[in-house]
């Protein structure tokens, strides 16, 4: 348009001579074409025949044509300068196929295949909104021919096919004239590079690549992102082994350092979002184990910066999990494990050894998550029998003792602060629970059982101390001294767990009952009972009680029973509720009737008693029999006391009652009528005992004795007949009740039935009555019928005094005030809001008047 005002006004000044000139007004056109807004916005995009070319590639006939090839290739670039169309992306990668071929017959073929891979990390372009969705299947196998290209052998093709992945899969592209990428292109983008193969092949080409350290880091570059964003890519890299190819080669020559520091970073992209044990059985290994343990040593002992800190911790953390996933991993083999225990024990244990001779561990962060998993490892290594002797060699134990000491509330200029070695002092502790049992040798050899009596004496020392309560293993320490008292005891107890008789008597000489005895116990002191009540320790017991295995009932009911002496535990006991809503009386009664099923106690099917005459004896005190004991002995049936539950089940529910419990079944309650009866049954066992043995004497007592003893066995025999009939009863009524809500049941459906029915017919009628006048006609003389005989019947009506209510030819009906108008006159009503009312006849009287107008 400027063009043609231009035009035109050199034009007036030629003609006119001197004349000014002035421009005129341009002509303005109401058609705007495709072609004008192209030239507006940018040049069109028209469609280039590739097909001409790949044949011009392919043909035999022009296969050796090479400045032809160069000439359209040319072409092909100049063409497609923003990126290529979806829809030509087949013919893009045929005519890069045919140039990767020919580059070792022809060198000029490398550059097209550069500037080609450069174009394809621009993202690529559709001509619909619908393209990504009809080509995406070809977009796919487009990226993973990129991946298929990495076997030219050219070092700038390698590491442009590298660039252009990072471009078209990362979020800010490589070419700087792409300033803005749409969001649903940048995921479209990463969802096709996901569903591609091109992480497999990348994997897989760094074989070709050990050689070559700048592609090598290239490929690894692009393994780091492709891995840090995609669990999907994850997966497919270890379906190539990738864990084994990375970790195999983690310790080649690099001197940028960047080998290590990609490596580690993929393996640990790996583990967080791909299958830990793939990953693990991968590095499962002699080379890999090997290659672990030299890195980190590397970095331990010549890193000295934060960031060979951190990647010096990662190292380790990779290699806690292959140990804690695969207990048979080559650590003895490689020598990783005595390096790891010397690197544990260094600052504790005097050791000349060259590779801690100058090493210092700081108080800074790193230094400090590298102690605690140290430790953590040492716990790890232990599940291996084949490691004990080199923890023991390295003297593991006497490193971890030296923490268990009182904690100072000062530190040396080169020791951990008090916080953190209080967190050191928790975690040293949680790995003798672990590795005490293991190495008892050692816990003697170090005075182990000295050492965790002295600090929890320290524990229940008055002097004060706040401690900091840091990590997981000083929950509820802070400000006290809670937590070191907790992992004495635990330490103590897996100890003591291994019965073994010399740490036993050790433990017992250092007078470690007693101690533990006086403020550690609850039952006895009140203020500790209390605190116990008060933080639902009640609740914790019994819910334990639910959950644990059948091992630990005795000693929980023990427990309960214990508490039970205080008033203040019922409440609690009965106010539990466990899964299902169920109370602690069921739970009761659950557990007797478990424990008389492995006793072998004789009951009928609904639980009742079946043998009156025994009805607590099991299969073995009953396959037992009486045998003459002498009177220091005890006997079968007070032997049972002791072996099963049922005493403690007993006792407690002496301290709770036996009625009004809450949430008990029939079931329960058949249970509770023989544990109400339990001492009475168990007292006709012990007399029976009696007579069986002095029979078996031919001792016979005498007579008042003997008629003692009958009335005794006669009268607990009553008690269990007695039981036995109540249990029928329980039964009986269980099952009247059931069969009374069976028939409210089914009489509860008849009646629905029978509403629905009724619902029906009267619809059925309803219809009938509004589409036949006669049927409605005849329900009006039903309806009248039964309003005329549900009055009274008498003879009202024969009285000199009735009047119809009905007022013939009645055309209006007017209340006004106390005036009643029929028939257009006006009626006066007297003695009454209505009418006159006579007491002798019952009725009211209507009075005709004139009503004289205002």
């Amino acid at each position: 348009m400027a063009a043609l005002q231009t035009m035109q006004t050199e034009k007036f000044a030629t003609s006119t001579g001197m004349m000014e000139s002035k421009p005129t007004v341009p002509v303005v056109t109401h058609v705007i074409t495709d072609e004008d807004i192209g030239a507006l916005q940018g040049s069109k995009l028209v469609a280039m025949n590739l097909n001409r070319v790949v044949k011009l590639l392919t043909d035999p006939h022009s296969a050796m044509l090479y400045d032809r090839h160069v000439n359209a290739l040319q072409r092909l670039l100049r063409h497609y300068p923003k990126g290529f169309p979806m829809k030509d992306l087949v013919q893009v990668f045929k005519i890069l196929n045919v140039c990767a071929d020919r580059v070792n017959e022809q060198p000029r073929y490398e550059q097209f295949i550069v500037d080609i891979l450069k174009i394809c990390s621009l993202p690529f372009l559709k001509e619909k909104s619908s393209d990504e969705l009809i080509y995406e299947q070809i977009v796919i196998e487009s990226i993973s021919q990129l991946g298929y290209l990495m076997r030219v052998v050219s070092v700038e093709v390698r590491k442009q096919i590298c660039d252009t992945l990072l471009a078209f899969y990362s979020e800010t592209p490589a070419n700087q004239e792409v300033q803005y990428h749409k969001a649903s292109t940048i995921q479209y983008n990463q969802k096709v590079v996901e569903n591609s193969d091109i992480a497999e092949t990348l994997v897989k080409s760094l074989t070709l690549l050990e050689t070559d350290l700048p592609v090598k880091l290239a490929v690894l570059n692009v393994l780091q992102k492709f891995s840090k964003t995609s669990a999907k890519i994850c997966e497919a890299m270890l379906r190539a082994d990738a864990a084994h190819r990375i970790c195999s080669r983690l310790m080649d020559v690099d001197p940028s350092g960047q080998l290590l520091f990609r490596s580690s970073d993929i393996l640990w992209n790996l583990l967080e979002k791909g299958d830990q044990a793939t990953l693990t059985s991968q590095l499962n290994n002699l080379t890999c184990i090997s290659q672990l343990r030299d890195a980190f040593i590397y970095q331990l002992t010549q890193g000295y910066s934060h960031y060979d800190r951190q990647l010096r911790n990662d190292l380790l953390v990779l290699a806690s999990i292959v140990a804690s996933k695969c207990p048979d991993a080559p650590f003895v083999e490689t020598g990783f494990a005595k390096q790891l225990v010397l690197f544990a024990t260094f600052q504790e244990v005097k050791s000349h050894n060259a590779l801690v001779k100058h090493l210092k561990l700081m108080q800074n962060h790193e230094d400090f998550e590298l102690k605690k998993m140290l430790f953590n490892i040492m716990v790890t290594l232990s599940k291996e029998s084949t490691v004990l002797p080199i923890l023991s060699e390295g003297h593991l134990m006497l490193a971890l003792f030296s923490f268990v000491r009182a904690n100072e509330s000062q530190s040396g200029p080169r020791e951990w602060t008090p916080a953190q070695f209080e967190e050191l002092q928790l975690q040293a502790m949680s790995c003798l629970c672990a590795l005490c049992p293991k190495m008892l040798e050692d816990y003697m050899t170090v005075q182990g059982s000295t050492r965790i009596l002295l600090l929890l004496e320290w524990c229940v020392g008055a002097e004060d101390f706040g401690g900091h309560g840091n990590s997981i293993h000083g929950v509820g320490g802070r400000g006290n001294k809670r937590a070191q008292m907790r992992y004495c005891l635990r330490v103590l107890r897996s100890v003591v767990s291994t019965g073994d008789e010399l740490a036993l008597q050790d433990l017992a000489d250092q007078g470690a009952i007693n101690q533990i005895i006086s403020m550690c116990a609850i039952v006895g002191c009140y203020a500790t009972e209390d605190y116990f009540l008060e933080k639902e320790g009640v609740f914790l017991l019994i819910d334990l009680l639910q959950q644990c295995p059948k091992g630990m009932d005795n000693l929980i009911l023990g427990c309960l029973l214990d508490l039970c002496e205080n008033p203040k535990t019922v409440h609690h006991v009965l106010t539990w509720r466990g899964h299902e809503n169920i109370s602690a009386a069921h739970l009761f009664c659950e557990i007797w009737r478990n424990e008389e099923r492995e006793i072998g106690v004789k009951r009928d099917p609904n639980g009742a008693i079946s043998d009156v005459r025994r009805p607590l004896m099991g299969k073995l005190q009953e396959g037992q029999g009486v045998i003459p004991l002498p009177a220091n002995c005890m006997s079968q049936a007070i032997v049972d006391v002791s072996e099963n539950m049922r005493a403690k089940i007993y006792s407690l529910y002496c301290k709770i009652g036996f009625t009004d419990l809450p949430g008990l079944t029939v079931e329960d309650h058949i249970t509770l009528t023989v544990i109400e009866k339990y001492l009475d049954f168990k007292m006709g066992e012990v007399w029976t005992e009696i007579l069986s043995e002095l029979d078996q004497e031919k001792v016979r007592p005498t007579t008042p004795d003997m008629e003692a003893v009958e009335a005794i066995s006669r009268a607990i025999e009553n008690r269990a007949e007695i039981v036995a009939g109540t249990q029928q009863e329980l039964l009986e009524a269980q099952q009247s009740q059931d069969v009374l809500n069976e028939q409210e049941f089914y009489a509860e459906i008849r009646e629905n039935y029978r509403q629905k029915e009724k619902q029906l017919n009267d619809f059925s009628d309803y219809v009938a009555r509004t589409s036949n006048y006669e049927l409605l006609k005849a329900a009006k003389e039903r309806q009248d019928y039964s309003v005329e005989a549900s009055r009274i019947p008498n003879e009202y009506k024969t009285s000199d005094f009735f009047h119809e209510t009905d007022v013939p030819n009645l055309k209006t009906t007017a209340f006004s005030s106390r005036n009643v108008t029929i028939d257009s006159t006006p009626l006066e009503l007297t003695g009454g809001p209505l009418s006159k009312y006579d007491p002798m006849t019952g009725t009211r009287k209507v009075r005709r008047v004139n009503k004289q107008p205002a």
